[in-house]
This record gives structure tokens, C-alpha cells and sequence, in this order.
């Protein structure tokens, strides 16, 4: 498979809500990073999609751009909507992916995006007021790395 079907594969399935065949495009060795759960490596980041598309909710809409791609690299524009925590809030994620490739399999996956615009959607007044700061984007860090953990784990957490 080439690279842009790798893409095309990976974002069609997160469309899906298929976290499987997401984790059958990564590397072993893969490494994800973004803001809300900063890095992860290997069969976590697998995971990080397991437990975010087992809480899917259906006004989940992804939408995605290949804005370029070569041998050893890619580029993804997409855009998550969806509806977030108990307060339903409205949110709109712009999200920029940076890919790097090893041995047909995506081996670095790098999103990026706006904190700030993200923690003002999804937490309202406090994310307005604090969501810019690197104490809330630790915070974010661990709290969603504690779910991360506890999902791991079989646990409700």
C-alpha cells in the first residue's frame, strides 16, 4: 500500500469509528503526539483511538484533507465536530497532521492544534480564562492520560 492510501485508510476508519483498522496502519514503534494527551508510544497510542471511538457518539463528524504526501512523509488537514463532556458543548477542532513513514506503516504521527481555541469550546468560561496556560494543558495531559490508563486497565475510570 502506498502512503496516500495508508492516509486515506487511517482517516476513513477514524470516519468509521473502526480504532482497529486505524492501529493496523501504525508502525510498532509508533509515536503520537498531540496537546491533550502529549506522547505516546506503541500499542498506547493504539489504544488512545480504541477508547476515544469507543465513546462515539453519533453527531461525530470527521472530515479530512491529504495536503501532501511523499516517501518518508505526510500532511492531513482535518477537522473533528462533535460534542463534548457532560455539558454538551459544541466543539470544532482544526487539526494539522504530521505523518512520517517506515516500512509501509505510519511510524510518527504528530497532531497540532490550538489549545486554547479547543479548551474554550469544550470547557467554556475556564477554558477561556486558563486554557492558554501550561498548567491546563498539564492538567488536560493527565486527566486524559488517567482515562487513558484506567481504559487500559478494563476500569471505569
Amino acid at each position: 500500500m502506498d502512503n496516500k492510501a495508508l492516509m486515506n485508510k487511517f482517516y476513513t476508519s477514524f470516519i468509521k469509528g473502526d480504532s482497529k483498522a486505524m492501529g493496523e496502519c501504525y508502525h510498532k514503534d509508533i509515536v503520537f503526539k498531540d496537546p491533550v494527551f502529549g506522547t505516546l508510544k506503541g500499542d498506547r497510542a493504539c489504544k488512545m483511538w480504541e477508547m476515544l471511538l469507543s465513546s462515539k457518539k453519533e453527531d461525530l463528524t470527521i472530515s479530512y484533507t491529504i495536503a501532501r504526501v511523499s516517501d518518508k512523509k505526510g500532511k492531513v488537514n482535518w477537522i473533528a465536530e462533535y460534542q463534548f463532556g457532560k455539558n454538551n458543548r459544541k466543539v470544532i477542532n482544526n487539526v494539522s497532521a504530521e505523518f512520517k513513514f517506515k516500512e509501509e506503516k505510519i511510524v510518527e504521527h504528530i497532531d497540532t492544534f490550538n489549545l486554547w481555541e479547543w479548551s474554550k469550546q469544550a470547557m467554556g468560561t475556564i477554558g477561556y480564562l486558563i486554557g492558554w496556560t501550561p498548567f491546563m494543558k498539564n492538567k488536560i495531559q493527565k486527566s486524559t492520560n488517567k482515562k487513558l490508563d484506567y481504559f487500559i486497565a478494563g476500569k471505569k475510570g
